[in-house]
């Protein structure tokens, strides 16, 4: 049992650096993605909330100051960058599409912790030089943000990361029923936009639609962490995040096992 988890560990790691070398290989690709477009998407949404409030009758939109949907613009999209997968969702559609998922099946691993890891790694080497971004705003603006709290939102959005691969596994599985499943990754990435609050603050929703985007595992993505370190909500509302989200891998954990043993009966009854 020890041997097995050491091994596990070892092969994950392995992944991991795998996933960091390949992203710092391209050193060109790598800062636009880990610099250039994170300052560009803040620029334009700190931008966008000051003409807001610039034409504003009131000095609050919602029950809240320019500076704390300044923190929103700040912070959402550096939390929504971490909270998607689609590079590693298009390899692993890519893989079952053409077949050369036969490199995977044929080894000692799973497809799912293969992708996992070097998604992992990935996210962690741009997430820990991204992070100067949002920090470097918040500091300039005097932003409401309290940087104790940082860590354990980051936590619940890593969290939320296994979630986000566990869809994206589902949509990669059905590869071996469809020809053409690209358009879900598209569908998916839309909806969570939406459903996580990146796109618009879920304060500013009716309180309908509020209880309901709550509710759901995808508001841990960007809104709970993110209300939390500004003093929009309490701890109560990250544990809630955590349950949601452990909810969302049962079932979307259990559906990908489906569609995954459905899906290599199909692959090895029909061939490659």
């Amino acid at each position: 049992m020890r041997k097995s988890f050491i091994a596990f560990w070892r092969r994950n790691i392995a992944f991991c650096k795998l996933g960091i070398v390949t992203n710092l290989e391209y050193r060109f690709n790598f800062i636009v993605d880990a610099f250039v477009q994170p300052i560009l998407t803040v620029g334009i949404e700190v931008l966008l909330w000051l003409a807001i409030f610039k034409t504003a009758e009131s000095a609050q939109i919602g029950g809240f100051s320019r500076e704390s949907y300044l923190a929103y613009a700040v912070w959402a999209p550096f939390l929504g960058r971490i909270a998607i997968s689609w590079m590693y969702e298009s390899m692993m559609v890519e893989e079952v599409g053409s077949g050369s998922i036969n490199t995977v099946l044929t080894r000692p691993i799973s497809f799912f912790e293969y992708y996992l890891s070097q998604m992992m790694g990935y996210k962690l080497i741009t997430t820990i030089f991204s992070l100067l971004i949002p920090i470097t705003a918040s500091f300039y603006f005097d932003l409401p943000v309290q940087y104790l709290k940082i860590p354990l939102a980051l936590s619940l959005v890593i969290f939320y990361l296994f979630l986000v691969h566990t869809m994206s596994f589902i949509i990669s599985t059905l590869g071996f029923f469809l020809t053409r499943v690209r358009s879900f990754t598209l569908v998916k990435n839309l909806i969570l936009w939406l459903l996580s609050g990146e796109l618009v603050p879920i304060d500013l929703m009716p309180a309908v639609m509020k209880k309901f985007f709550l509710i759901m595992p995808f508001s841990s993505g960007v809104y709970i962490p993110l209300a939390y370190i500004t003093g929009r909500a309490d701890i109560e509302l990250i544990l809630i995040g955590f349950r949601n989200v452990s909810i969302g891998l049962v079932i979307a954990g259990t559906v990908s096992y489906f569609f995954w043993k459905r899906g290599l009966h199909e692959y090895t009854g029909t061939g490659a």
